[in-house]
């Protein structure tokens, strides 16, 4: 990766981060979407009381987009901290192999 390119996604993740930390607290307590349909429909009550979800390790950690066990100022600015993280990394691996895998035509070309 050159110069120019490491910078712009240092920058990138940097303003990613800064926005997740600093306004996230900012967030509405209101419902999102389908919380609020489901709940104009009436069919909020009919939800399963303990979802598949509940049982996987990364949620007894994370819920409602907060850490648990973690003061409520902060709990959310970390949340977004590491989920921010989580998906650069994620997006960065998928990068990485897509482009591992495929070959550019001139360097095929060259190879003969």
């Amino acid at each position: 990766m050159n110069q120019r390119n490491r910078a712009f996604v240092i920058s990138g993740l940097g303003i990613a981060l800064l926005i997740a930390v600093f306004l996230s607290p900012f967030a509405s307590q209101s419902p999102d979407g389908l919380d609020r349909a489901s709940q104009d429909h009436g069919f909020d009550k009919k939800a399963v009381e303990e979802p598949v979800a509940h049982k996987l390790p990364f949620y007894q950690v994370f819920d409602q987009y907060a850490l648990r066990g973690v003061p409520e100022q902060i709990a959310t600015p970390i949340a977004g901290l590491v989920g921010t993280l989580v998906v650069f990394g994620l997006a960065w691996g998928v990068g990485k192999l897509a482009v591992r895998n495929s070959r550019p035509e001139d360097q095929i070309r060259d190879d003969r």
